[in-house]
């Protein structure tokens, strides 16, 4: 089973109706003893990073997610509250990836909403995938590019489109919005 985790984010059901799509069954749950039995975890969300985290915090799950061994995904913000801070709302976050998450300024619409293409690509999670592919994003913060960084993107300035430490996988774009090209990325991920 994959487990959805659950914790006041939006856009959790827009990724249960694409496994959907694949064939493959989920729950959405904050239990954490079904989080921790599941074969797969995706931690989706589109919020505001603060109270996402307090969410976490009071049900402990902040400590699941850092234990867990079997690939676990984080979307959007899920990426965001898996690195080490974000500028929103000055929170500390689980600290998987030591990125730092910052506000885009400068030139350009902010929000950077919309389809982008990669300048680099590395990793399982883009087998079958061509870097010119475009991928749908929309968010306001950014991860810095590191060592955990698989993919980088750039708007504004480049930033971490994905990020992979041992079994955690994180995507800023939304596979699960980004038709064929997310679908295989979603596919790629479930058969790890």
């Amino acid at each position: 089973m994959i487990a959805i985790i659950k914790y006041n984010a939006g856009n959790i059901r827009s990724v249960q109706n694409a496994l959907n799509r694949l064939g493959y069954e989920s729950v959405i749950t904050d239990d954490p003893d079904k989080i921790k039995a599941a074969s797969k975890v995706i931690f989706p969300g589109v919020g505001e990073a603060s109270s996402a985290m307090e969410y976490l915090r009071e049900r402990k799950l902040d400590l699941v997610i850092k234990d867990l061994t079997q690939p676990v995904l984080g979307i959007c913000l899920g990426l965001q509250l898996m690195c080490k801070h974000t500028e929103e709302g000055d929170t500390e976050c689980l600290g998987i990836f030591d990125n730092s998450v910052i506000k885009f300024t400068g030139d350009g619409l902010i929000p950077h909403m919309g389809w982008n293409e990669h300048s680099k690509t590395e990793g399982q999670l883009f087998g079958g995938v061509d870097a010119t592919d475009d991928v749908y994003f929309v968010h306001s913060y950014y991860a810095t590019v590191n060592a955990n960084t698989k993919a980088v993107c750039e708007y504004i300035q480049p930033f971490s489109s994905v990020l992979n430490k041992d079994n955690f996988y994180a995507t800023q774009f939304h596979p699960e919005k980004s038709a064929s090209v997310g679908e295989k990325i979603l596919r790629n991920f479930l058969e790890l």
